[in-house]
């Protein structure tokens, strides 16, 4: 993450203020667990999903459709569901099939797609969550997003350099994703000489750290094609929960994939 516009400066405080305050939020809850995980998870996804048909066009009927159709398999994510239905492939096939319903109701493939880019996030988070070192690799997961969005964002404002993608996010910057990558992957060997994090994830983290910032170029590239600056103006400093967690979309699943799969291949 770069800033080098005098009105990214200017945020700066406010960003950093906001900024502390979220993580501790997310903190809690992770330390919290159950339910309170969940329903934060569930309430990001939401809005999400509308800040997501916002950049697509979609009118405000077919929004609230895909957050309803969203609702459906988020509330089976949910830690009381476990002792009704079994949680994780039930899951995603009823994500599969929220997307279908979208896609057959609004004709609007796009919007379907959201279903997928808010649902499968929190699906990934409640299973690492729901493993015997479920906050260690939660933390680890969300906190190399973290750690890479301010490692790119000092790198690049320090570096500056050759752009990364000048036509889709002007201010990132090669240093950027440079320092991204080093500040995850010092994060990802804290973690295991902190917190014994395999060596598996360990060595993944650099790798997940230049998908997050892919998931921040992706997220760039649908606000210009919208014509927008941010996803929208929940958060001060930081604009709509998508441009929050556009990192932490593409990085979730896959570390939720790393992290069973011990249990998929065992020895």
């Amino acid at each position: 993450m770069t800033a080098t516009n005098p009105r990214a400066r200017s945020d700066l405080p406010t960003r950093a203020v906001t900024g502390v305050v979220l993580i501790a939020v997310a903190l809690g809850a992770l330390l919290w667990g159950g339910v309170a995980f969940w329903i934060l998870a569930v309430v990001a996804a939401l809005i999400m999903m509308a800040e997501w048909a916002a950049l697509h066009g979609a009118s405000a009927r077919n929004t609230r459709l895909a957050q309803f159709a969203l609702s459906v398999p988020l509330a089976v994510m949910a830690p009381a569901a476990l002792t009704i239905v079994p949680h994780d492939f039930f899951s995603l096939g009823l994500l599969g099939g929220a997307a279908f319903f979208v896609v057959i109701v609004t004709r609007q493939p796009r919007l379907a797609a959201g279903v997928i880019y808010c649902g499968l996030p929190v699906l990934a988070l409640m299973l690492i969550r729901r493993q015997h070192e479920g906050i260690v690799f939660t933390l680890w997961a969300l906190a190399l997003v973290w750690a890479c969005d301010i490692g790119a964002y000092f790198a690049g404002r320090a570096i500056g350099g050759p752009k990364l993608a000048p036509a889709i996010s002007p201010n990132k910057t090669w240093a950027g994703l440079i320092g991204g990558v080093v500040a995850a992957g010092a994060f990802g060997v804290f973690m295991h000489w902190r917190f014994g994090l395999p060596w598996r994830l360990t060595l993944a983290t650099p790798a997940l750290a230049v998908l997050a910032q892919a998931g921040d170029l992706y997220e760039s590239w649908l606000k210009r094609r919208a014509g927008v600056k941010d996803s929208g103006s929940i958060i001060p400093g930081h604009g709509g929960v998508m441009d929050r967690l556009d990192g932490l979309v593409p990085v979730a699943p896959v570390a939720a994939f790393l992290v069973i799969l011990p249990h998929l291949y065992p020895a």
